[in-house]
Parts: C-alpha cells; structure tokens; sequence
C-alpha cells in the first residue's frame, strides 16, 4: 500500500452514518470508559532502547534495531490501560460507516480468518472484551482520532518512545511489563487449538503463545503493571503512530516521533510488544523488541494516549 492509497483511510468523521449506526448511549459508554481508563504517566528523560541489565547483558541480544540506546525526554500524557477491545472497535467502525467494508461480502477476504464482528459469547475468539485486532494501521490511528473529536481530548497512538517508556514504568531497566518484571505463562495456549477451552481460569501473569492461534483472553485479566497498565507484555501486539527504521539516530531527543517514511522502509509502521505475536525467542517478548509491518496488516491491536502533560481524571 502506498502513502497515498493509505491516506484515504484517514477520512472526516462528521456526518458519517450506517444503517446499524450506534446509539448515543453506546457511543458515549465507549466515550466514558476510555476516559476512566486513562493512567497518568509523568514525564521524564530516560533510555529509548534495549539498555541491558545492572551487568551490561542485553535484553534483547539477537536483534540490531533497537540499540544504540537514545537519551529521550517526554512530556507527561495518559496513555489507556488497556489494549482497545473488539466491542469498542467495532461501535467505532458503526458509527463511522465502515463496519461493513470489511466483511467476505465486500471484498475483506481476511474476514475468512479474522472476522471484523463482536461477539456477546466468551467463547469466542471475537468476544467483546478481548483486543481487537485492526484490519489495518488506519483503522487503529483512525479509532484514537475517533475518540479526540468525540472528546475533545487530543488522543493518538502512542509514539514508540511513549509506548517504550510506559512499559518500563518511566523507563525502567526490566525486562517485561508484568508485575512482577518477569513472565509466568498462562498455560491457556499450551495446547492444540481444538482443545482449547475459552473458559479455562486465567494461570500465570502473561500470554505470549502461539503466533498462529487468534484467540486471546479478555483485556485485564492478568495482573497490572507497576504503572497500572495491562498487556504492554502479550495478548496482541500494538501499533505505534512511528514510521519505521532501525535504530533510534533519526528521533529528536525532546517527544520524539518518527513523521516521515524512510524510502528503504516505505510503507512500514513501527509494532511493538512482539511477544503479543507469540515470537518469544531471543529476548524478542521483551519490552525493547520492535518491528516494522506494512499498513495493511491485520494482526494487531493497539491502544490509545492523550497527549496532555496534566492528568485527565483528575481534572474538574
């Protein structure tokens, strides 16, 4: 997907309707949660980039994109404390008009695999409260734009630099975002997907199985971070506002972000939290692993920040 193909995505939300239009009520429940669900992350300067333990052994050895280590310098912002789920996605996608572009019947042959819908059933792997998975990169920018004009509250994706730090609980020196900093696996995957039971009771504080398997637990079932975050560690991986490119040399050092593609890299946005993809070797479930993916892939989920240097709840 080009640039410019990409840009039809991102398109007024004024004036948008569909036949199966969301009511007020709806809208405003997902309005009212997001809003509740922001955790306040105080600024600061800290290392964007796999720093290593107190012995200099790196967390993530086997890959090159993300060392050196940059000295970054963020503004405060909130950041959602959990990853977007398939009910709230989907009551966007309603009101805006586009729930139906993306079904077999219009063309989205992904649907076979991964049906754009939310489900009122825990047993499925679309179940309104486990992470919904954009069927692109606009969408999910397109969700946080959603949600700034219906707030008026400036959200976004997260830049890689506010996503790195929030996991590391304002930059920490550890390994994983759970609460303890280290993984105990949830045994829920650890079987053949036909013997998988939706119901099973949540094991362990994290789930990084399976790159194949599209089911996920619902949002917040395992313990918070530190910083009162979820899943920044496992469940689906997450998107970032970032264009792509090794390394760290082209941010600024003050609330950097990458605006601008790289021609080697053209077209790919900045994932992050790969042990949300089930590759969890080679330190790559680490919270300093990151990748490059092309705007059109449907694999992951993502949430959202406000961009306010004051805390939003607490504000009259």
């Amino acid at each position: 997907m080009t640039l410019v193909s990409a840009l039809w995505f991102v398109v007024p939300f004024a004036g948008c309707s569909s036949p199966e239009a969301p009511s007020d009520d709806q809208i405003a429940e997902v309005l009212d949660s997001a809003k509740s669900n922001l955790v306040f992350v105080e600024g600061g300067e800290f290392w964007l980039g796999d720093i290593g333990n107190e012995s200099g052994v790196l967390f993530n050895p086997i890959a090159e994109d993300n060392k050196p280590p940059k000295r970054i310098e963020l503004d405060g912002f909130s950041i959602l404390k959990t990853e977007v789920t398939w009910g709230d996605f989907v009551t966007f996608l309603r009101d805006v008009g586009r729930a139906e572009d993306y079904t077999i019947d219009n063309g989205f042959t992904r649907a076979v695999t991964l049906p754009i819908i939310s489900s009122d059933d825990p047993a499925s792997p679309n179940y309104k409260h486990k992470p919904a998975r954009s069927p692109n990169f606009q969408e999910a920018e397109n969700y946080c734009l959603w949600l700034a004009e219906k707030t008026r509250l400036p959200f976004s994706l997260p830049s890689e630099a506010q996503w790195e730090y929030a996991a590391r609980n304002r930059g920490q020196a550890i390994a994983f975002a759970t609460d303890t900093g280290e993984v105990e696996l949830d045994k829920y995957l650890q079987r053949p997907s036909y013997a998988i039971d939706p119901m099973q009771p949540v094991s362990g504080n994290v789930l990084i199985h399976s790159s194949i398997d599209v089911e996920r637990r619902p949002v917040g079932s395992y313990p918070p971070s530190p910083l009162g975050l979820h899943d920044m560690t496992g469940n689906v991986a997450e998107w970032t506002k970032d264009w792509f490119r090794p390394g760290f040399d082209h941010l600024s050092t003050k609330n950097p972000v990458a605006i601008e593609p790289s021609r080697e890299y053209a077209g790919k946005r900045v994932v992050r939290d790969l042990a949300g993809t089930g590759d969890h070797l080679g330190g790559s479930a680490t919270v300093y692993a990151r990748m490059g993916r092309e705007l059109d892939n449907y694999l992951y989920g993502f949430r959202c920040v406000v961009n306010q240097p004051e805390p939003i709840n607490e504000l009259p």
